[in-house]
């Protein structure tokens, strides 16, 4: 054996952790992508109201901008004192700084050593200006930079600035963060309050198998009533009506086992006693060795014969539990058993006749086996010599009808209430009682019918039908419909 195979298997995961798990892993994901969502369209807010401020402040710079001159020669001037963005900024966590240039880029006033723009005003501006956005970096902090075309008139003459407005990010990390830390909050609330509620339903769904596992492990051993719960969730009917007929086999196998061995007990103690008494018999001289030897032999027969019966009758048992067998011609099965038997027919003499139609029976090949020697076994023994024996297996469509029809006594009608129990002989000098009960069980195995039928003519009985009908396969019964 595999050593692999031997080593026990880990324990697999519960049923309430893999629905804990298939519950809470979806939400948390959805929770983290919600919340990073969440955020970015946060901070996106931020940068647009913040954005307003700065298009504000370069508005306010623009107000305080002159001009002499036109267009190439105009000169600007600007007197904007830095107290002026002081009103922008929020509570002196950022800096603003800002530039006034001209188009080509001439310093005019503010932070000369801010970077002057090299971009270009967007064709669908957010505002309604010549207004464009971005980041940058200034005295090696980030920035955020507006840029304002702002046109300039005057009296004295007419011309175009542009204003820069620069605001670090202390703010707006300031409240991205805050923001975010909220909303961990409450998504941290809400995945505790839904992990409370899914453990507490969780729990009460699985309440039914627990209870289910402590009954089991709370029967005795070798209980196999069925399992009562009426109050088990519909999902779990289908499996304890399983389970259920699982230990309706199991009890069909542990009655029958138990049989068994009783009778194996009861009905082998007999041959054995008489076969020792048979053998010290012999010791003693109390009959002729050949009489003694010949005693002991038809005692080692019975017994032997006994035994193989007993065996047969397990042996059927074991194959009901198998899997469905394949397909076998009964027809070939009863020649073939009739052919084996010849020389018994030949010994009575018997007048024998076997008439077959082609049949095919889902059952195994033994079971078709000893089902036909076992009837026509007895009815060439129970036949008298020189009488007819027919052997007629013809078939309907849906059944294969088999009828063994011999010239003997017959039986009675008390015998056959119980001549298909086991050890229910009808003569206890030449049978054992196990031959049709055998019948009977391979019969019921394979959802036929056998009956012992005595055949009468005017009040006199001529002799005595086995009739067996087991049922076709369905390519057999489609053959045979068409």
């Amino acid at each position: 054996m595999n050593p692999a195979a031997m080593r026990p298997r880990p324990p697999t995961a519960s049923l309430r952790r893999r629905l804990l798990a298939g519950i809470l892993l979806p939400v948390l994901v959805f929770i983290g992508f919600n919340t990073w969502s969440d955020y970015g369209q946060t901070l996106a807010s931020l940068n647009t109201a913040y954005d307003r401020t700065l298009l504000a402040s370069a508005k306010s710079i623009g107000e305080q901008l002159d001009v002499q001159g036109y267009d190439h020669a105009a000169q600007l001037r600007a007197i904007v004192p830095y107290s002026a963005l002081e009103a922008f900024e929020a509570d002196n966590q950022s800096r603003m700084f800002y530039r006034v240039s001209t188009l080509d880029g001439q310093v005019i006033s503010g932070f000369s050593e801010l970077p002057f723009w090299q971009g270009r005003i967007p064709d669908r501006p957010p505002y309604a200006a010549l207004v464009d956005f971005y980041d940058d970096t200034f005295r090696q902090r980030p920035v955020r930079v507006a840029v304002l075309l702002q046109p300039v008139a005057s009296a004295r003459g007419r011309g175009m600035a542009v204003i820069q407005v620069a605001e670090t990010l202390e703010v707006r990390e300031a409240l991205a963060l805050q923001t975010l830390r909220n909303t961990l909050l409450r998504q941290a609330v809400l995945v505790l309050v839904i992990a409370v509620t899914v453990v507490f339903v969780v729990q009460r769904a699985t309440r039914p198998v627990r209870d289910l596992s402590r009954q089991l492990q709370a029967r005795r051993e070798g209980d196999l009533s069925p399992i009562a719960a009426p109050e088990a969730p519909r999902e779990l009917q289908p499996l304890i009506l399983a389970t259920n007929e699982v230990m309706q086999r199991l009890r069909h196998l542990l009655r029958h086992q138990k049989r068994f061995v009783r009778d194996a007990s009861h009905q082998l103690r007999t041959p054995l006693a008489v076969l020792k008494t048979q053998v010290q018999s012999a010791r003693r001289g109390d009959v002729p060795p050949e009489q003694a030897l010949r005693e002991i032999g038809d005692t080692v027969n019975r017994a032997t014969q006994l035994a193989n019966q007993m065996l047969a009758l397990a042996k059927v048992e074991q194959l009901r539990q198998q899997a469905a067998p394949q397909s076998t011609r009964f027809d070939d099965v009863l020649r073939s058993v009739s052919l084996e038997l010849s020389p018994l027919i030949a010994q009575r003499d018997l007048d024998f006749g076997i008439h077959t139609e082609p049949a095919l029976v889902q059952a195994h090949d033994w079971m078709l086996r000893e089902l036909s020697r076992n009837l026509l076994h007895n009815a060439i023994r129970h036949a008298p010599e020189g009488s007819e024996l027919t052997v007629d297996l013809r078939s309907d469509g849906r059944h294969a009808a088999l009828t063994i029809s011999d010239c003997g006594p017959g039986i009675d009608a008390e015998l056959a209430a119980r001549l298909f129990q086991p050890f229910s002989a009808g003569d206890v000098r030449t049978g054992s009682g196990l031959g049709l009960a055998i019948c009977h069980e391979i019969v019921a195995a394979l959802g036929g019918s056998i009956q012992l039928l005595n055949r009468e003519e005017h009040g006199r009985r001529l002799g005595l039908d086995a009739v067996v009908r087991l049922p076709l396969t369905d390519a057999t019964a489609t053959a045979a419909a068409q």
